[in-house]
């Protein structure tokens, strides 16, 4: 079995597409509210939260997310997208999360004012970000199940190699 195939090949049960129904649309819509409101959520987010060249980097995870929700809501390359999205949310984590966690400024991240500092107050603005993380690992792991591009590939290229 190739690569490609073991990339495309999923034992998920059907509701594999209730995950791939919020976690692609969330991404898909936080990439593109990276451009459509960049003071708040691209480029003038990156500034404030001191991640490295904000001008670039902004747009293109901007990019990634657009790209990778739309896969996911498709279920087309599912394990490939989303890889670029859990690395998205570990560097959101670290870099947002964190430094509410300890209550300041963490690897140059800086330090937003939130209501409370601490397990709490990260774990309440973390919440979201948990469970697109997760949800993403959970992709990786299963594949989109039966009702995506990649299950109709894979029985395709099945029929023709066998």
């Amino acid at each position: 079995m190739s690569f490609f195939e073991r990339l495309l090949i999923t034992t998920a049960p059907a509701a594999t597409i209730l995950v791939r129904f919020i976690v692609g649309p969330v991404f898909l819509s936080e990439g593109i509210q990276k451009f459509l409101y960049p003071d708040e959520n691209g480029v003038g987010r990156f500034i404030k939260i001191g991640i490295p060249s904000p001008e670039m980097t902004a747009p293109f995870v901007g990019v990634v997310e657009i790209v990778c929700g739309m896969l996911l809501i498709l279920g087309l390359l599912t394990r490939l997208a989303a890889i670029p999205l859990i690395i998205n949310m570990l560097v959101a984590i670290v870099s947002t999360k964190i430094p509410i966690l300890l209550g300041y400024e963490f690897l140059g991240f800086s330090l937003r004012k939130v209501s409370y500092y601490g397990f709490w107050g990260m774990a309440h603005e973390m919440r979201t970000d948990w469970a697109m993380l997760f949800g993403s690992i959970f992709l990786l792991i299963v594949g989109a199940g039966p009702l995506s591009l990649d299950a109709i590939l894979a029985r395709r290229r099945r029929t023709r190699s066998g």
